[in-house]
């Protein structure tokens, strides 16, 4: 049995309508990699049955059942498979949100089969009704967004995009960006270009931005210049690609510069190549197109 200073409590609470009915949720640990989404037992069962009275235990132990029982109830008492946690100053015991759909599946498959009591016809029915209301990922969604989670679940599947992308420290420089880019870029902007010598307009920068790391994955270009600020006039200590890690990055990098390299020779001149790019790579939180003509 848990001690009170190990049952979870939780700021993610909320209420989900399903037929008419409203039944508490909320999702514990929050900031951990395997966040739990639960509904509380007693309306759940409530929700199945039609009365809050007792545990769904009961409702398990019918012989006609056995062969329906999710894998994860089998053998085992109700109180190891649910979890207890704080909910409003009180201590209350949860169901897996997906638990749901499971044991919903429990009765409308014994129910297929003909193998259903007649007191339990009742069940399946709801069943069949909660069915068509939710499907497993459904659920997930529905929980996230009644408890303010979402918002949560958004920011760390960012952070997490961001450190498969960014280094906590610079890398050494090396050429990543290849001369064929810049190569292109001029031509279409029908500047001189001197394989040897290229003086690149200070526009060039900005260019950057909006064709490459905006494009690259959510919040790159944010954290980049946060981890790489400008010292004065625009100047950095490093460039921006030497924060990018080596396993997903700079390969990434160098795949978008191949085909940003591939819209430029296609394209008959800028403007149509930032037509060309908006669609082929749109930029993430951003529908607005960058148009850095001629200066």
């Amino acid at each position: 049995m848990e001690k009170n200073n190990d049952i979870p409590s939780t700021d993610f609470v909320g209420e989900i309508e399903i037929m008419d009915i409203k039944i508490s949720c909320a999702v514990l640990y929050p900031e951990s990699e395997n966040p739990k989404r639960v509904l509380v037992q007693r309306e759940l069962v409530g929700l199945l049955t039609g009365t809050k009275k007792g545990g769904f235990e009961r409702y398990l132990k019918p012989k006609n059942l056995q062969n329906y029982i999710p894998d994860k109830f089998k053998n085992k008492s109700l109180s190891e498979s649910t979890m207890s946690f704080r909910l409003k100053g009180r201590i209350s015991q949860g169901f897996d949100a997906t638990d749901l759909i499971d044991l919903c599946e429990m009765y409308i498959r014994a129910k297929n089969d003909d193998k259903l009591l007649k007191g339990q016809q009742s069940l399946a029915k709801a069943a069949e009704a909660l069915i068509l209301a939710f499907a497993k990922t459904g659920i997930i969604a529905v929980v996230d967004e009644a408890t303010g989670y979402q918002e949560v679940r958004d920011r760390l599947a960012l952070a997490k995009i961001l450190d498969k992308y960014i280094l906590d420290e610079y890398r050494k420089w090396t050429q990543t960006f290849q001369p064929e880019f810049y190569k292109e870029m001029f031509k279409l902007k029908d500047w001189p270009y001197n394989e040897k010598f290229i003086k690149r307009p200070s526009v060039i920068g900005h260019y950057t931005n909006d064709l490459v790391y905006k494009r690259l994955a959510p919040g790159v270009l944010k954290e980049l210049r946060q981890k790489n600020p400008a010292i004065k006039r625009g100047y950095r200590k490093q460039k921006h690609h030497q924060w990018l890690t080596g396993e997903i990055g700079i390969p990434k990098l160098k795949e978008h510069l191949i085909g940003l390299i591939a819209l430029m020779k296609a394209a008959p001149n800028w403007r149509r190549f930032l037509d060309m790019v908006n669609r082929v790579y749109p930029k993430y939180g951003d529908t607005i197109q960058m148009d850095f003509e001629d200066n």
